[in-house]
């Protein structure tokens, strides 16, 4: 990994597209002019329209059960969210049974093909039309989702991340440019955070011999950044992580809580492993729970001194390299977009809208964090000890309103061309089709599970021909049955078991090495900042003294190479 100061680094910019932010594709961006100040304006649309697009076929009819127009979309000549992660398409141009890095989870089920410009009149009917808030203590508890603070949103952002990253070589991966050889897996090792190792990417690590084995930070303007270079650009195992504000400073969380392990006494190798196993238990146990239900991750693990997988629909050929389905990744885990708020309050007092207009602030990233947009994790996240603020972020409803800003992707996001699509929910449904997506009602039906109609979704053109996307399927379906609070039974069970079935198939999680690891119940994320000790002293409300216990006793072991892939050290936990 070389410092990325002029380009998005090619070995690793194309390592998929975002599920949430839908970031990656083939494309170069000068760093400097990042820095420069060339974050274009997001130029609000009018309610209802699909901006940055000239058709007028776009626009939805004022009656929303007319028949939209049926002509195909021009093609899209930007890769943003339409762009492909390596070997995506493998199921619409290769084969439907292959799987190799992405494969598909139904097999047998048919793609589903309408029309582009039908697609594109549903994208432009999923806009709420709200501008962003000055003040989140104005935001319409309607669409606030009371059991999900905002935070983890950008936790699964972060997971999403850890789960794509592909580390293949440019060179392996031009001479497997459709990805029939699955190079890397998708395990949750927090490779975005560790990249290739200590001697594989030494820009990510500390350098001073006394400090062996230390993730590197930088510290300015009181608050702790991510490693940057002397242009600003981030040294990251993944450089998605520096996209949006939120995430760049969630990933520093988990370098302090490496380097708190450290300064415990715990070698590399140990340190690695149970920062590892912290955040993997907090999949398990406080993520997945609020997103797809208790009910559902019980179902799905089975303990009798190990911990099982139960999942029937995840089973990949290969259990030493699992790939990614596309159902999953293309349709149900991007259910966050419509979790998105349009706006998020930084500290008391101070909200920002996710995208500004040019020369104002927000909160995309690839640049230093700003002095004045130090995230006060007390507005994300529940945090022991802590009063709540009257106006934490919350997530917005699983449902079919997505967000205004997301209907103008700024410049910086999606190449500024004459046919760029700038509306996420018109890249999301077109990538859909593109990827040769089965519908909603025949992976419901697939899964024994009665779908819902096309009636029921409000889809009435008979255009559709009594069939749903996928993804807009998932999204309709979570916002009838739990009313938009998790995921319902299709798209809940889809996210389940992808990731509780990759956490079961590696060697390395704690369900295989460690299957008696338990963190204490009712933990949260809110317990792992302050076990980092990340929550900013300048937070609304300053946390209480936490007692320092220090690292309870290692046990004896083998020497351990810093640079094994399969650290053996101690199991203890440190809380």
């Amino acid at each position: 990994m070389t410092p990325r100061s002029d380009t998005v680094d090619q070995e690793h910019g194309n390592a998929g597209v975002c599920p949430f932010s839908g970031a990656g594709g083939e494309r170069t961006v000068r760093r400097r002019s990042f820095l420069a100040g060339t974050l274009a304006a997001a130029v609000i649309p009018a309610v209802g329209s699909v901006a940055g697009t000239a058709r007028a076929e776009d626009v939805p009819p004022t009656d929303p059960t007319a028949a939209p127009p049926v002509t195909d979309a021009p093609a899209e000549t930007a890769a943003h969210a339409v762009g492909d992660p390596r070997g995506a398409e493998i199921a619409a141009r290769v084969d439907r049974k292959l799987e190799a890095r992405f494969g598909l989870m139904f097999k047998e089920l048919p793609p589903f093909a309408p029309t582009d410009g039908l697609l594109t009149w549903l994208a432009a009917s999923m806009n709420d039309g709200k501008a962003p808030l000055s003040d989140v203590k104005d935001s319409d508890v309607a669409f606030d989702n009371a059991g999900i603070p905002a935070g983890y949103i950008y936790f699964g952002q972060f997971v999403d991340h850890d789960m794509t990253l592909d580390k293949t070589p440019l060179t392996n991966r031009l001479q497997d440019p459709m990805a029939m050889r699955n190079y890397d897996t998708p395990w949750f090792d927090l490779g975005s955070i560790y990249g290739k190792g200590i001697k594989g990417s030494p820009e990510l690590y500390d350098q001073d011999p006394a400090r062996y084995g230390y993730l590197k930070v930088w510290q300015h303007d009181d608050l702790v950044d991510l490693p940057r270079d002397d242009v600003g650009a981030a040294y990251l195992g993944d450089p998605r992580n520096d996209e949006n504000l939120i995430v760049a400073q969630l990933h520093t969380v988990f370098i302090r809580l490496h380097n708190k392990f450290m300064s415990q006494g715990m070698t590399y190798a140990q340190a690695q492993r149970q920062t590892r196993w912290h955040y993997q238990w907090l999949i398990v146990n406080d993520y997945l729970p609020r997103i797809v239900g208790k009910d559902v991750v019980s179902s799905l693990i089975k303990r009798d001194g190990t911990i099982k997988f139960g999942g029937t629909l995840y089973k990949p050929e290969r259990p030493d390299n699992p790939y990614m389905p596309i159902e999953y990744s293309g349709a149900a885990y991007r259910f966050g977009h419509s979790m998105i708020r349009a706006e998020y309050e930084m500290q008391d007092g101070h909200t920002v809208p996710i995208f500004g207009r040019d020369g104002f602030e927000d909160l995309r990233g690839n640049r230093p964090i700003p002095a004045n947009l130090w995230a006060d994790w007390n507005y994300f996240f529940d945090i022991p000890g802590l009063e709540p603020p009257d106006d934490r972020n919350m997530a917005r409803l699983i449902d079919t309103q997505i967000s205004l800003p997301l209907f103008t992707l700024p410049s910086t996001v999606v190449a500024p061309t004459a046919k760029a699509i700038v509306a996420l929910a018109e890249r999301n449904l077109l990538r859909g089709k593109r990827l040769g997506l089965p519908c909603g009602q025949d992976v419901a039906r697939a899964m024994g599970v009665t779908p819902l109609t096309n009636e029921q979704l409000g889809l009435k053109q008979p255009g559709w021909g009594g069939k749903a996307p996928l993804w807009y399927y998932v999204l309709k379906e979570a916002e009838l049955i739990p009313k938009g609070r998790k995921l319902g039974p299709v798209g809940g069970r889809i996210v389940a078991e992808v990731i509780l079935g990759i956490m079961a198939l590696d060697p390395e999680s704690y369900f295989n090495l460690k299957p008696g690891f338990q963190w204490q119940e009712k933990k949260t994320i809110g317990d792992l900042i302050l076990l980092a000790d990340a929550l900013d002293p300048r937070s609304r409300i300053q946390a209480p003294e936490v007692e320092e216990t220090g690292p309870l006793p290692l046990q004896p072991e083998e020497e351990i190479n810093p640079e094994a892939t399969s650290p053996v050290g101690s199991d203890t936990l440190v809380v």
